[in-house]
């Protein structure tokens, strides 16, 4: 679906409105569809967990578009790991991050980490910089394959989202590679 200039603004404001309101949306990000929610709002995170059946020990990335935008809730990192992160890979990554400890339980899990990835992806770009970073996970139930259009993320979650934002994958196939700051490759 392409959407004319007007129509994207038009969109991107209905989503950010349904975030702000607390509701959980699908949007399309650099591989597969998104679920998400403002990453500060824990029964948003909650109704996302109960939507994909998902654990709660088992954490959130968290969606941004620069490590500013979060820089405040991790450790502090060195300028040889911000440069790493910074590094153009031909593919998206989501990095493990030590983070501080007042970040909810919801986001990180059972770790002292959390899982960020700095999009490249245009429409999450500006949603992000509209409400801030939000919590991503592939719009799927557990078990379930990644939705791969607005078609499927509908036919998994109906009338249960808040909103479904218009838009195209950022043309990879596959959710992003997680990894860590010391070269581990998670996923």
């Amino acid at each position: 679906m392409i959407l004319s200039v007007s129509n994207v603004n038009t969109e991107l404001q209905q989503a950010v409105k349904c975030l702000q309101l607390g509701e959980v949306i699908a949007y399309p990000t650099e591989g597969v569809w998104g679920l998400g929610c403002i990453w500060t709002d824990e029964a948003a995170i909650k109704e996302i967990l109960r939507l994909k059946q998902r654990p709660l020990e088992k954490g959130m990335i968290v969606l941004c578009s620069q490590i500013s935008d979060i820089e405040h809730y991790l450790l502090p990192l060195s300028a040889q790991d911000i440069a790493q992160i910074e590094q153009d890979y031909p593919h998206p990554v989501t990095w493990i991050l030590p983070c501080q400890l007042t970040v909810s339980e919801s986001v990180r899990g059972q770790h002292s980490s959390i899982a960020v990835r700095f999009s490249r992806h245009p429409l999450v770009q500006k949603l992000c910089a509209q409400v801030g970073p939000i919590i991503s996970t592939s719009a799927n139930p557990a078990g379930l394959a990644a939705a791969m259009s607005f078609q499927e993320v509908e036919g998994y979650f109906q009338d249960q989202l808040g909103y479904i934002l218009p838009g195209e994958l950022g043309g990879y196939s596959k959710p992003s590679e997680i990894r860590t700051l010391d070269g581990q490759r998670v996923r």
